[in-house]
């Protein structure tokens, strides 16, 4: 099937990770495993991957309603969702977001036409059309290298209003160097700023950075399981390996932090685990100290690059 890591049709597995993000920290929640249609209609292969006979074939998004709609009926706290095409194309989850009231930023693709007052256009045939006025300039919220500043347009879209009320949006980022726009459809329950249309945009970058550290560190995506059993247990002590480091590094963080230092991350703490409790033997001073030089260093870089960014940000 096709991979997006691999760009290609492989031999692989793929699957759908639902990612909590806060100010304080994120995690990965839940998973599904898809299965292609040619998969979920062979009876062979699915007996001998040992799929469940209950199992039925659903699309990406339909996955990821179905797991956004059991953690907000745990009562799980959360107010938006963020996601990318391949759930931003579908409406069946928009409008299932929207029953559940949970606002959203989904990207689409630039081929997606929304409904104005004029007519139906194409997102990128609007913002063909907007005036140089229509565009700020925004932080899609803190790097290492400093704020991810982009120029940011959004359009309300009265005429895309359904029985679930509410504010519709078509937000566009551009690039300031490249000039490469990206598209967002947003909903709300109620009026928001642009600010915070783009703040929830930016949160995407937590899912890559819970992917990162869940497959370099704790080998999410390293094990050769072919049986529905196997893989669903691999997985689920990498998430949860990865959640026992995320809600460690945010307890941290609400102790005061060394001057000097950036704040304990999940890689940080992986690193230490590893070194003090897996390989006891070690001299426990020579980890702590070159934990305190690696985070002294990583501070060092992100001053002079926000220092730097100051310089030139006009």
């Amino acid at each position: 099937q096709y991979s997006g890591t691999a760009g290609k049709i492989e031999n692989c597995q793929v699957a759908v990770h639902l990612v909590y993000a806060t100010d304080a920290g994120h995690a990965m929640l839940d998973t599904a495993l898809y299965l292609p249609k040619s998969w979920c209609d062979d009876v062979e292969r699915r007996a001998e991957a040992g799929v469940p006979e209950q199992v039925r074939f659903a699309t990406k998004p339909q996955l990821a309603s179905r797991m956004i709609a059991a953690a907000v009926t745990a009562g799980l706290p959360c107010r938006w969702v963020a996601g990318d095409e391949a759930y931003g194309n579908d409406p069946r989850l928009a409008a299932r977001l929207r029953q559940l009231r949970l606002g959203y930023v989904l990207a689409v693709a630039c081929s997606h036409q929304v409904i104005t007052g004029l007519g139906v256009y194409r997102v990128d045939a609007l913002a063909a059309g907007l005036p140089a006025t229509a565009w700020q300039r925004l932080s899609a919220g803190r790097g290492a290298k400093g704020h991810r500043y982009y120029d940011w347009s959004f359009t309300a879209l009265p005429h895309a209003a359904d029985a679930h009320g509410g504010h519709h949006w078509l937000l566009i980022r551009r690039n300031r160097r490249t000039g490469e726009l990206a598209f967002y459809r947003c909903w709300t329950p109620e009026a928001v700023p642009l600010r915070s249309l783009v703040l929830v945009a930016g949160r995407r970058w937590k899912i890559e950075e819970s992917f990162q550290a869940a497959k370099t560190g704790l080998g999410l995506d390293q094990h050769q399981n072919r049986r529905w059993t196997s893989w669903h247990r691999w997985t689920t002590l990498a998430i949860l390996a990865h959640a026992f480091l995320a809600a460690a590094t945010t307890s941290h963080r609400h102790h005061d932090n060394p001057a000097g230092l950036i704040p304990l991350t999940v890689n940080e703490l992986r690193h230490l685990f590893n070194v003090l409790i897996i390989e006891p033997a070690r001299r426990r001073c020579d980890p702590l100290l070159w934990s305190v030089r690696r985070r002294r260093h990583q501070a060092r870089a992100m001053t002079s690059h926000y220092a730097r960014q100051a310089l030139t940000e006009p």
